[in-house]
């Protein structure tokens, strides 16, 4: 009787210093399902598109919600709120990058996208600076890109109308683009070397989004004694890492200090400008993988979100021939578009915007992570947490968007058919961590596609029911489908 009730005694001590632990923090964390020891919640989550399963627990435990990858802990932001109180109110608190393994060991943790703390600051403020010094936004980029649509075009009319993937002809066109700021020259489209780096950052992102992919950032040091596509993929980024090398070593060998030619020769002379200071971040390495962040960047997103565009228009050919009629009574067919057509063009606006929306091609974002204890909406997110804010469930709010899961170019028109922005519109994410090549991908975006426009139809082989216009894979990101498609010049 007497180890009966020692037993039960020590039990009530044992719930109230739980209960007690519990009110001094514990359970300020977020709610989330119950995790298993070593897998976490692995088992309960979609694998081929993870976001829908943290949407659906989002309805039972709220916006915030505490899942674990495996032995990882993950706080989730669902709802436009959430994820703007975060991103913008709170925007130092959660400016940390979270260490993605894969792209941790692609760029070796330097660069713009995966640094933190003050590497991080001075590589974002220095690429942001040089890049608008390059014209990113401006008149010079304009003309940039629209002399790389008439050569796009040249190449489009080269194919006589036969079907063809226009994933690499795009890609070679918005390549050049970023190569023209980073590198100071553009590829001739016949350039074997730049397919091959295309091809490169296409199948890396391509990984980085399937099953294989997210499976390798669970547990990348058991996946590095394993045999598998990683490795062909990892040896290829090496070859563009050794292409960034060389284009590096080239313009150091000529560099006029005088006369900046490009984004390299800016870091350069601000390496040699600090290379005596013990403490500075402008190194090879941060170089080289700052390189690698811009070309890849400013390459795989912009092109996939072109290809998913004239997808769009051959799924919904009256939407094409609107936008069509609009371009032909606004500019005609022979005159350059420019960015101030865009005030004169609403519906044409208003497409590449839902496009955009529609692809959600970030949907959990790149995932933050919060490098101190973080108190947001009542509840402490630890130092050490993966934070994701959920802008899937941004672009698809039911909240902020008439019908969230219809391609529908009027949720960015008003009544009388002008352009209308929705603050819930943020593919490129908000805050510190918002992409740094945002206003380069907008006027890629429309110039590209208006210039296209002008110049040909485009249709299915099949016709537009066979276009299918789910993703081919939906992880770290929405990857269209590929697809082949006619150009008709008109």
């Amino acid at each position: 009787m007497d180890a009966y009730f020692t037993l039960v005694l020590a039990g009530l001590v044992l719930v109230l210093f739980l209960f007690v632990r519990m009110t001094k923090g514990e359970r300020r964390q977020a709610p989330g399902p119950f995790a298993l020891p070593v897998i976490g919640n692995l088992h309960q989550v979609n694998k081929h598109a993870p976001f829908k399963t943290f949407m659906e627990w989002s309805k039972q435990y709220g916006p915030v919600i505490t899942v674990y990858m495996g032995l990882q802990r993950v706080v989730v932001l669902v709802g436009f709120e959430t994820v703007k109180e975060a991103l913008v109110d709170q925007a130092e608190d959660f400016s940390g990058r979270a260490p993605v393994p894969f792209v941790y060991k692609a760029t070796r943790g330097y660069g713009i996208v995966i640094s933190n703390g003050e590497r991080w600051r001075q590589m974002r403020r220095f690429t942001l600076t040089t890049l608008r010094d390059f014209g990113m936004g401006r008149k010079k980029m304009e003309s940039w890109i629209q002399e790389e649509s008439k050569h796009l075009v040249d190449l489009l009319r080269e194919n006589k109308s036969a079907p063809f993937d226009p994933s690499f002809f795009l890609s070679r066109a918005v390549s050049n683009v970023i190569c023209a700021l980073v590198f100071g020259q553009r590829f001739s489209y016949k350039d074997a070397q730049l397919l091959s780096l295309l091809q490169t950052i296409n199948g890396s992102v391509t990984f980085l989004s399937s099953p294989s992919g997210q499976l390798y950032n669970l547990f990348p040091r058991l996946m590095n004694h394993l045999p598998g596509y990683h490795k062909r993929i990892f040896n290829e980024l090496e070859k563009l890492h050794d292409f960034c090398m060389k284009k590096i070593m080239e313009h150091q060998e000529t560099l006029n200090p005088d006369d900046p030619r490009d984004y390299i020769d800016c870091f350069l002379m601000r390496l040699n400008e600090e290379k005596n200071l013990p403490s500075t971040e402008f190194h090879h390495d941060n170089l080289a993988s700052s390189v690698l962040d811009l070309f890849l960047g400013g390459t795989e997103t912009t092109s996939s979100t072109l290809r998913y565009t004239l997808m769009m228009l051959i799924k919904y050919p009256h939407i094409q021939d609107k936008m069509q009629k609009e371009i032909d009574d606004v500019i005609g067919q022979t005159r350059s578009p420019t960015m101030e057509d865009r005030k004169s063009l609403p519906f044409t606006n208003a497409v590449i915007h839902e496009a955009q929306r529609f692809l959600d091609i970030t949907p959990i974002s790149v995932p933050h992570y919060s490098t101190s204890d973080i108190i947001f909406k009542g509840y402490i997110i630890p130092k050490g947490t993966v934070i994701l804010p959920l802008l899937h469930s941004v672009l698809r709010s039911e909240d902020h968007w008439d019908s969230p899961w219809t391609f529908n170019p009027n949720h960015f028109l008003d009544k009388n058919g002008n352009f209308n922005p929705n603050p819930a519109f943020i593919p490129f994410s908000s805050g510190k961590r918002a992409c740094v090549g945002e206003p380069l991908a907008r006027m890629e975006l429309f110039l590209f596609v208006v210039t296209l426009l002008q110049h040909f139809t485009f249709s299915s082989p099949e016709g537009p029911d066979s276009v299918d216009i789910s993703p081919e894979f939906s992880s770290f990101g929405n990857i269209p489908r590929k697809y082949e498609l006619v150009a008709t010049p008109r």
